[in-house]
């Protein structure tokens, strides 16, 4: 098994340099958060009764963190549409924000065209491709995302702007010392959670090795549902292992039964619970007895608690875990994380047709 302290296998299977976007994330939310502060939206776009986030992947997930997030206090409700053309709830009072990383998604772009055939407000982010092209075009206000990777290493450029723009409008309070204290705690957990630090000191290398050879599920409950759905998608396309993810309560109401059969299944999972203690008491109830029912039913796992004061604390710092775990579940595979090539070939195929 590779031996995640060789500081050489990196240097091997990180070919493009993955690392140097984990490394980054602190200061690629600061960033975003400034720019988009700065960022100049039409007046009238404060009068909006819903936001509705057309995306896909790492564009879409931005979208959930910031609708769990303010679910409890937003006066307007926020709608992730992951799918072609529009739903047909959106009016003069909707903001549709079309959000692509590259500007090509073909899904947000189907359903941007189909936002300007309506009086909606609009707003597009993207580092440029089509949806660029159609936004200016149509006069719509464009938000440049200044930052080069894959689109899930940009997750500070598709979230902040997100939060920052949802504070504008009043969706959401005002997010300055929220994001002051999240920035500062991923530097420090970058410092525990980065390449250098041994595996025995180091929670995301360690639970990486529990990973290794099983199917992972991510169970999430309230403001950190997304973020198990975050987890599932970077150890799909970073470690290019199955992954699925589950949200209580309702797991509490299917999933748990689905424990027994098949019976050898049980040693192939591994559970990962993300929790907080800010979640509702009857929740973290259903944590500790659900962790009772998978250890009756023969399978690992294992808790991982949120840190921070703030609710956007604990979600980034969550989301900052789940990252490097993937990321050496990758040199564990011994796979360069950063090709997708089945998303490519995917997309080449659909061109065919």
């Amino acid at each position: 098994m590779v031996d995640l302290d060789n500081q050489d296998i990196y240097k091997q299977y990180d070919t493009e340099g993955m690392a140097s976007h984990l490394h980054g994330l602190p200061g690629q939310c600061l960033e975003a958060w400034q720019k988009a502060s700065d960022f100049k939206l039409p007046a009238d776009y404060a009068d909006i009764d819903k936001i509705v986030i057309c995306g896909m992947g790492g564009s879409a997930i931005s979208g959930d963190l910031l609708g769990s997030l303010v679910s409890a206090s937003s006066r307007a409700p926020i709608y992730v549409h992951r799918d072609y053309g529009l739903p047909t709830f959106v009016n003069e009072r909707t903001l549709v924000i079309a959000a692509s990383y590259s500007g090509m998604t073909e899904e947000t772009l189907s359903a941007f065209s189909q936002s300007l055939e309506t009086d909606c407000k609009k707003l597009a982010i993207t580092t440029g491709g089509s949806l660029r092209e159609a936004a200016e075009e149509a006069g719509v206000p464009v938000f440049s995302i200044n930052y080069i990777s894959p689109p899930r290493a940009a997750l500070g450029w598709g979230f902040f702007p997100l939060l920052a723009f949802a504070s504008k409008l009043g969706i959401t309070g005002n997010e300055e010392e929220n994001v002051s204290e999240t920035v500062q705690m991923l530097e420090e957990l970058r410092g525990r959670l980065q390449e250098n630090v041994p595996l025995r000191e180091n929670p995301a290398k360690k639970l990486a090795l529990s990973l290794y050879g099983k199917i992972a599920v991510l169970y999430g409950a309230g403001f950190l549902s997304p973020v198990a759905r975050r987890w599932k998608g970077q150890l799909n396309e970073n470690g290019k292992a199955w992954a699925f993810y589950e949200a209580f309560p309702e797991l509490n109401h299917n999933a748990v039964v689905g424990y027994e059969f098949p019976r050898e299944m049980a040693k192939k999972l591994f559970v990962v619970m993300l929790r907080s203690s800010d979640l509702h008491q009857r929740i973290l109830a259903r944590y500790h007895i659900t962790d009772e029912l998978l250890g009756k039913s023969g399978v690992d796992r294992r808790i991982v608690d949120s840190k921070g004061k703030s609710l956007l604390c604990q979600m980034m710092s969550t989301v900052f875990f789940g990252d490097w775990t993937s990321y050496y579940l990758a040199m564990l595979n011994e796979i360069d994380p950063t090709p997708v090539k089945t998303i490519g070939h995917l997309k080449k195929r659909l061109s065919e047709l």
